[in-house]
C-alpha cells in the first residue's frame, strides 16, 4: 500500500508538472497493478480466516455471496 501511495504521490507530481501523458498513464498502470496484487493479498487473507471459521461453523452463505460479489466487481 506505502508503494502505491508513493506511486500517486509521484503520479500528482507528474500531472502538476504537466508530464507527457503516457508516462503518466504509465504510472497509472502500475499503481493499478500494485494495488490489484495488495487486494489478491486481502482476499486471501480473508478466505483463510473469515471465510475459513465460516465453514467451521456452518455459516458459510453470507461469507460465499460476499466473495462471488467481489469476483463480479473484480471481473468488470
Amino acid at each position: 500500500m506505502k508503494t502505491a501511495r508513493g506511486q500517486i504521490d509521484g503520479i500528482i507530481k507528474m500531472v502538476e508538472e504537466d508530464r507527457y501523458c503516457i508516462d503518466i498513464s504509465n504510472q497509472l498502470m502500475a499503481s493499478k497493478a500494485v494495488l490489484n496484487s495488495c487486494n489478491k493479498v486481502v482476499l486471501k487473507a480473508h478466505m483463510n480466516s473469515c471465510v475459513k471459521e465460516a465453514i467451521e461453523n456452518d455459516d458459510a452463505e453470507v461469507k460465499i455471496e460476499e466473495l462471488i460479489s467481489i469476483i463480479d466487481r473484480l471481473a468488470k
